[in-house]
């Protein structure tokens, strides 16, 4: 590995330290169910979204919630604070497109349609709001610069 990559390798894996996150990978849900129910969370206090998933009807949320909660415990082992203060947020999540499975199904005078089974990339952040402003303001910064 060339210098400079190394450079940039070492500091992205810097980064990721002082980030709190978790994913989940390969979710066997087509992503656009996915999303719909991640846009409900996005942004929101973290004990606040929880109840938002447990209540929810739809099927995504139960991994979702499991996702939250892997995250929160995440924060906790990395940062050494509690997470019931009150000021941990999602801070970003989103979610990618995966592997599609491609199955036959049996069609009118021995034809066949495709069936894609869908699956997706699932990555939540979580942090505080703190952290979150001075993010946007460093970003404001570079920007004027």
């Amino acid at each position: 590995m060339g210098s400079r990559k190394k450079i940039k390798a070492d500091k992205r894996k810097e980064d990721r330290k002082n980030q709190y996150f978790a994913v989940l990978r390969n979710c066997p849900t087509s992503p656009r169910k996915m999303r719909t129910v991640a846009d409900l969370i996005r942004g929101k206090e973290v004990y606040a979204a929880l109840n938002i998933l447990k209540f929810n009807a739809k099927h995504p949320s139960v991994r979702l919630e499991k996702l939250l909660t892997s995250a929160i415990h995440n924060y906790e082992a990395k940062s050494g604070q509690r997470a019931d203060a009150g000021n941990l947020y999602v801070t970003e999540l989103f979610v990618d497109g995966a592997i599609t499975l491609k199955r036959m199904l049996p069609a009118p005078q021995g034809r066949a349609y495709r069936m894609r089974k869908r699956s997706n990339h699932v990555t939540l952040y979580v942090g505080t709001m703190e952290e979150k402003q001075e993010e946007t303001k460093q970003e404001t910064q570079e920007v004027q610069q």
